[in-house]
């Protein structure tokens, strides 16, 4: 071709060169967006038919300037930066974010900017819902994938099983009988909690603890008349309390506790257990226990981790009941694992979700379709989704966004390069015009 080819080599070097710079101008313009993989440009030369020696090995091959062999992104780790938003999540390590559009496609991303929707559901800033296993109704992970919704999500009351206590009762106490018309003066000492019914309502309670004998104590528990349904005699006089269970507890000579007596319920109906009024199932005898600790003769153990007789005065030194209210969210907190843990109203925690991630054998060959998205293509491979903090998969961090890992330096030094190749083709260019006016002025 000549020298005229110098021109179509030029060109191709204004054209590769300002691809180039286009890229370097996304990469800086994009630098504050979350979550952003900066791109680079890769060149790749180009040769035309062989000059001279007929195909032997003195041939010459003419080159034909450069061309842009792809566009490659960087999936290189962008700083962490803390947000106030609990729902601002980062990943830190391998792994992509996967939402759905309502049509159900998918599409993964870095950026962690997340809200909820107007029915809970957890969305990006386009409306896309986050993926994540979910759980089932104990808060028990599945394998099961899906939106993570939040507002939503409900804890259904559960009745009281069990009841804890430890604690002293004073050795010097005067034994007395319990009277359910007078239960304060006929008793040494007591304590108060709730029991929850089916419904998930809370019936408060009192355990009064009177001396019958020497290391022999009686409980017997008080409730409000109009709660619970008994016999007629365990009902105080006034009509406001019911007796509805009493117990016994028997302590060695140490002091220790020795043996726990059967509870007697007074409920009117049968089987025996706990009767409410308003409409609340029964809480049968068999599925409630009270545990003062383990007992030498009823239970085998030592005696010495629940209640005691000593001297001194009468405590209770810790106290707790399994039961609770129904509650609704009042809060979230996401774990590493990105397990999201509710907190509820009723002072309970749940599971309600795990974060998944998504990789792919070559993640590099995913297409960026804008809005920090990506989508499958052939060259990325199929999806592969894990637990975060498993498997090779990265940590979440809450309250975290990652920052765009482009570095502005890099970017700009890039730049003066890329300006100074453009400036040099331009300049070929210009000195093959002026070479060839040398030809044509030869004829003259």
């Amino acid at each position: 071709m000549g020298i005229t080819s110098a021109f179509f080599t030029a060109t191709s070097g204004i054209n590769a060169t300002s691809r180039a710079l286009s890229e370097i101008g996304n990469n800086i313009a994009n630098a504050q967006t979350t979550g952003y993989k900066t791109r680079s440009v890769t060149f790749g030369d180009l040769f035309g038919a062989s000059l001279g020696g007929g195909g032997t090995t003195n041939s010459l091959v003419e080159g034909r300037g450069v061309r842009v062999l792809g566009i490659d992104p960087s999936f290189s780790q962008g700083s962490l930066q803390t947000t106030s938003n609990a729902l601002d999540l980062a990943i830190d390590g391998d792994g992509f974010f996967q939402v759905v559009d309502s049509n159900g496609d998918s599409f993964y991303t870095r950026a962690g900017q997340f809200g909820t929707d107007t029915l809970g559901n957890i969305t990006s800033p386009a409306g896309l819902k986050l993926q994540g296993y979910q759980v089932d109704a104990n808060g028990v992970i599945t394998g099961s994938i899906g939106d993570l919704v939040l507002t939503t999500t409900q804890q259904v009351g559960t009745v009281t099983s069990t009841v804890d206590m430890s604690g002293n009762l004073s050795a010097g106490a005067a034994i007395s009988a319990f009277d359910i018309d007078d239960p304060i003066n006929s008793s040494a000492f007591s304590t108060g909690f709730e029991l929850f019914d089916s419904l998930g309502f809370g019936h408060g309670v009192t355990m009064y603890f009177n001396k019958t004998t020497n290391n022999n104590w009686q409980y017997n528990i008080v409730g409000n008349a109009s709660e619970f349904t008994v016999v007629p005699a365990s009902t105080s006089a006034d009509g406001n309390s019911d007796l509805i269970a009493t117990g016994t507890l028997g302590f060695t000579n140490g002091g220790l506790l020795d043996t726990e007596g059967a509870v007697t319920y007074y409920n009117s109906g049968t089987p025996t257990g706990l009767t409410f009024t308003n409409g609340a199932a029964d809480i049968l005898a068999a599925n409630l226990a009270f545990n003062f600790g383990t007992s030498v003769t009823t239970d085998g153990g030592a005696g010495s981790d629940g209640m005691l007789q000593q001297g001194g005065g009468s405590v209770i030194l810790t106290q707790s009941q399994n039961g609770f209210a129904n509650g609704t969210l009042a809060g979230t907190s996401i774990g590493e694992d990105g397990i999201l843990l509710g907190r509820f109203s009723n002072g309970t925690t749940r599971n309600i979700g795990q974060v998944l991630l998504t990789r792919f054998s070559n993640a590099e060959g995913l297409q960026p379709i804008g809005r920090n998205l990506f989508i499958q293509s052939a060259d990325s491979g199929g999806p592969l989704n894990g637990a975060p903090s498993t498997g090779g998969f990265g940590k979440i961090f809450a309250n975290t966004l990652e920052a765009s890992n482009v570095d502005l330096g890099d970017e700009l030094v890039n730049m003066i390069t890329m300006q100074r190749g453009f400036q040099a083709n331009a300049r070929i260019i210009t000195t093959t015009d002026t070479l060839l006016g040398e030809l044509v002025n030869l004829s003259r």
